[in-house]
């Protein structure tokens, strides 16, 4: 049976662009282009003598994991059905929607401060509150959004608001400070009919923003969890939403801060994370989503490349493969326990190796580890030549050890000769800047770091990243060095 190298579907796919690719194929097909010649004997079940549209439009469906062509468009249909991108709304002159696109995580337009403005608007017009069923639900209003469905119990789930959500999604992703009785009306609305595993795709991204995404919060902007982040969880959990979350398992571990913290992982695993089809968005946009299995290799991978002790030993009691790969290009198709090592995680190393893993280390990999975890007399032992070639070929590894809150290892890669401010995107200051991470920010400036190099997709400082995540501390300390930084 022939082994089928799957490609991965653009985001936010069109239909328009893969006709073209299929007739771009026939072509090439005909024209006698190796490489073409063998897609279709990969991919296609039967390949014909002569290929026709039909075919190449068929071989294009199952390059990307779908049985058929009509498969494939149903798809797209299903992504174009279920797509939003909040962070793209305008503001509105009418006030119940401007206070929605303000009170809620949007994933691409969240700025400290932001929610801060829906709630000075709020105090200004109180009737807000209880302008609609999505106002009632992203301020809590248990009491009004209780008179509301008594009157019409299909407005849980109807869609509406800035964004085009359910009432269920403005309760979730809200981030007000008035303490609302968020549980209560999310109660409501599931006892009315409201699905537990509503979501939306961003900007058409088959990972699927859910109501329980919105509960825990997290993400690349470290995005804070809702005030009652957990009890919502588990109450939708509890409804029936499916535990096999991945931009929940996203946002807290890979493309968040990931922290060692363990909550999110409990309460999911208790429900079934790792088990299971996926759920409803699992049949919906299929080969696209992870399995449930696939993400706890991911996980425990996460909790490998970023030193998560307390993650290892859950995931491990629950499981998870210990030499299972994950599938994200960051884990570069490495063991849990070879990211651990590499990263100088001793602590997770130690309990994957106590599981039976193991990794053979190439020099070069072996002198990384060492410099991960600040051992100076290993490194020494590897002599001058080593050092001169990780110097040419991994000038970024003080960056990593940056990125991975290793100030000793930070300061022994500098007193090697790696840069401080080595520029690849930002400096090893910017990942201090945007972790807060005021020892490993510390270290850098002692050391000679410049704090006035700006990155070069933002042409933003250190300072600047600080202030635009909300970084608070290391901002203090960035601004007590002087006003010229």
């Amino acid at each position: 049976m022939p082994i089928h190298h799957r490609h991965r579907l653009p985001d936010n796919p069109s239909i328009e662009r893969l006709r073209k690719q299929a007739k771009t194929l026939l072509k090439s097909v005909k024209a006698g282009v190796p490489e073409a010649i063998g897609l279709v004997t990969e991919f296609h079940p039967q390949p014909p003598q002569t290929l026709k549209l039909s075919d190449a439009q068929l071989v294009t469906a199952r390059m990307y994991g779908f049985t058929s062509w009509p498969r494939l468009k149903e798809h797209i249909d299903t992504v174009e059905r279920y797509s939003r991108s909040p962070h793209r709304v305008a503001p509105s002159e009418q006030l119940p929607e401007e206070f929605l696109r303000l009170a809620c995580l949007t994933y691409g337009s969240d700025y400290p401060g932001r929610t801060g403005e829906a709630d000075l608007l709020l105090a200004r017009h109180p009737q807000l509150s209880t302008a609609n069923v999505f106002t009632m639900s992203a301020t809590g209003s248990a009491d009004a959004l209780a008179d509301a469905l008594a009157g019409d119990p299909g407005l849980a789930r109807a869609q509406g608001g800035p964004f085009g959500w359910e009432p269920l999604l403005y309760l979730t992703y809200a981030r007000l400070s008035a303490p609302g009785r968020y549980v209560p009306a999310a109660r409501l609305l599931l006892d009315h009919g409201a699905d537990p595993n509503a979501g939306f795709l961003w900007d058409g991204l088959t990972s699927p923003f859910t109501a329980l995404t919105g509960a825990f919060g997290g993400g690349e902007g470290h995005q804070p969890p809702h005030r009652q982040g957990l009890a919502l969880a588990r109450l939708l959990l509890e409804a029936g939403a499916d535990p096999n979350d991945s931009q929940t398992l996203y946002n807290l571990g890979l493309g968040g801060s990931c922290s060692d913290d363990t909550a999110h992982l409990q309460l999911l695993l208790e429900f079934g994370l790792g088990r299971g089809e996926g759920g409803p968005w699992h049949a919906r946009l299929g080969p696209t989503m992870l399995s449930p299995q696939q993400m706890m290799r991911d996980e425990l991978a996460t909790a490998a490349l970023r030193g998560g002790p307390q993650r290892a030993r859950l995931l491990l009691a629950h499981g998870a493969e210990v030499n299972g790969l994950g599938g994200h290009p960051a884990y570069g198709g490495r063991t849990p326990y070879a990211l651990a090592v590499l990263n100088g995680h001793t602590e997770v190393a130690d309990i994957l190796a106590t599981a039976g893993a193991s990794a053979v280390l190439d020099e070069m990999e072996a002198f990384t580890a060492a410099c991960m975890r600040a051992d100076a007399d290993a490194v020494a032992g590897f002599g001058p030549e080593l050092l001169t070639r990780a110097l040419a070929r991994f000038p970024e590894l003080i960056s990593s050890a940056a990125e991975q809150r290793k100030p000793a290892a930070v300061r022994l890669l500098a007193g090697l000769g790696f840069g401080v401010n080595h520029l690849h995107r930002s400096t090893p200051l910017h990942a201090a800047a945007w972790n807060d991470d005021v020892e490993t920010a510390r270290t850098l400036i002692e050391l000679g770091a410049d704090p006035t190099i700006t990155d070069t997709e933002h042409d933003a400082t250190p300072l600047g990243w600080a202030e635009h995540g909300g970084k608070h501390r290391v901002a203090a300390y960035l601004r007590s060095l002087g006003p010229e930084w």
